[in-house]
């Protein structure tokens, strides 16, 4: 019956998601609603909700975890005051004139914005907004266009500072010193969030270096795919935008 209530419950997330519900509220109110429903049949005990609010104190004053609402912070601060804009507008301009240029420069923006927010989604929804439409505008295949885009969105989960290393960095500080205890060995050492960013820092560099040898061979082989873009580096914001 557990197994079938669990399955239940996946089924109704994903479909509640897909019908445009926010992820906090689903992910809760699902929560909540099976744990009603397990109450009612007697699969699940009340006494399990008194310590939520616990459980909700803990994570707020986690030390670890405060740096997850300052990256999505830093994140908004990015979006509305327009530096996305500028660096990929100036990055458009330093590079846009060589085949495969926009792509480079979405490369380069994207691993800059990734080690600034760390957040996946707004590096996406950035530079799709602002550079797809130059990239198709000046002769970019569609594929080679979105492709990049959405690989070098998926810089912020690498790229050091990272929300996902934070979170991973908390988990696995708990887990081993879960493993130390249970092997008898006292040792204060632990894995800390810092660990994660140096262990992830070389990674994420080669990423990008693979992206940019990637779009450069393949401007040099098709020129068609990746052509080079005419940009007014007298106003690199005008031009980018309307390449």
């Amino acid at each position: 019956m557990e197994g079938q209530l669990a399955l239940t419950m996946f089924i109704v997330v994903c479909g509640v998601l897909l019908l445009g519900f926010p992820v906090a509220l689903t992910l809760g109110g699902t929560a909540l609603g099976f744990a009603a429903l397990g109450i009612l049949i007697g699969h699940f005990d009340s006494d399990y909700l008194t310590a939520l609010t616990g459980r909700i104190f803990g994570t707020m004053s986690n030390e670890t975890l405060v740096a997850v609402p300052l990256f999505i912070l830093m994140g908004v601060v990015l979006e509305r005051a327009k530096i996305a804009e500028d660096l990929l507008a100036n990055m458009a301009g330093l590079f846009g004139e060589r085949p495969g240029g926009l792509g480079v420069a979405v490369i380069i923006v994207g691993a800059l914005l990734a080690a600034s927010t760390g957040i996946v989604g707004a590096t996406v929804v950035t530079m799709g907004v602002l550079a797809l439409p130059s990239m198709l505008r000046a002769g970019y295949q569609p594929q080679l266009a979105t492709g990049t885009i959405c690989a070098t969105g998926t810089l912020g989960q690498i790229i050091p500072p990272s929300i996902a290393l934070v979170l991973l960095g908390d988990i696995m500080s708990s887990a081993y010193q879960q493993a130390q205890l249970r092997i008898n060995i006292i040792n204060t050492d632990t894995v800390s969030v810092g660990d994660l960013f140096v262990g992830a820092m070389v990674p994420g560099v080669v990423l990008v270096i693979l992206y940019l040898t990637y779009v450069l061979l393949r401007a040099a082989l098709q020129p068609a795919s990746a052509p080079a873009a005419v940009v007014d580096k007298t106003d690199a914001r005008t031009a980018v935008l309307a390449v």
